[in-house]
C-alpha cells in the first residue's frame, strides 16, 4: 500500500464502536477502544476467553446487514474475506470509518503501534507496510518517552489558561510554550 495517510487521533470516548470477530485479535481491537472509553459492541457466535476482563455489549451471532447502525468505526477481525468483504462494504455505503486487520486494501484507516505514557501517545505507522517493523520502532521510542515528559505534559496543560491570557497571539504562547520544553528538558 503506497497511500499517504493524514494522521489524527480520534476520541472514541461515550461513541458505539463496532468489533465484528470475537477472536484474539478482535479481543485486542476491542481493548483499545475500550481503554479510550468507547462503547464497543461486538458481534460474533464466539468470544475469545480474554474478553471477560473488558466491558462490551455482545451480539452472539455471526455478522448481519444493519449491525452498523449508528457506529462511529469499524473494526473487523474475523479472518474470514467474505465476512470482511460484506462489512467493508456495508462500512464504505454508510460513509463509517473502517479497518479490516490485515487486509490494507479494505481499510480507509489504519492502526498505528502506540506508546502511552501519561497524556503522551506516540504512534508510529507504516502505512501498512510492516506491523512488525511499527511496533519495533514503537518500542524504541518507548525507551525515549519517560514519566519525567508525562509530568511535564501535565504542567503545560495546567499552565494553558493562564498563558492563553498572559499572551494574546498564537504565535506568543507557541514559543512561550516552546521556551519552557526547551528549559525543562534541554
Amino acid at each position: 500500500m503506497s497511500e499517504k495517510f493524514y494522521m489524527a487521533c480520534l476520541d472514541v470516548a461515550g461513541r458505539r464502536c463496532v468489533v465484528v470477530g470475537g477472536g484474539s485479535v478482535g479481543f485486542e481491537k476491542a481493548a483499545g477502544l475500550a481503554a479510550c472509553g468507547a462503547s464497543v459492541t461486538v458481534v460474533s457466535p464466539e468470544l475469545h476467553e480474554s474478553f471477560a476482563e473488558l466491558e462490551v455489549e455482545w451480539v452472539p451471532r455471526g455478522y448481519r446487514t444493519g449491525d452498523l447502525d449508528r457506529a462511529f468505526l469499524v473494526i473487523v477481525a474475523t479472518g474470514d474475506r467474505a465476512v470482511d468483504e460484506a462489512v467493508w462494504r456495508d462500512a464504505e455505503g454508510l460513509g463509517k470509518l473502517c479497518n479490516v486487520a490485515d487486509v490494507p486494501e479494505l481499510c480507509n484507516f489504519i492502526l498505528p503501534a502506540v506508546h502511552r505514557e501519561g497524556p503522551i501517545a506516540v504512534a508510529v505507522s507504516t502505512g501498512g507496510a510492516s506491523p512488525a517493523l511499527a511496533k519495533r520502532l514503537r518500542s524504541q521510542i518507548a525507551e525515549l518517552v519517560t514519566p519525567e515528559h508525562a509530568e511535564l505534559a501535565d504542567e503545560l496543560r495546567a499552565m494553558r489558561p493562564e498563558v492563553k491570557e498572559r499572551f494574546a497571539t498564537y504565535e506568543e504562547r507557541r514559543d512561550y510554550f516552546e521556551a519552557v520544553v526547551s528549559e525543562r528538558l534541554g
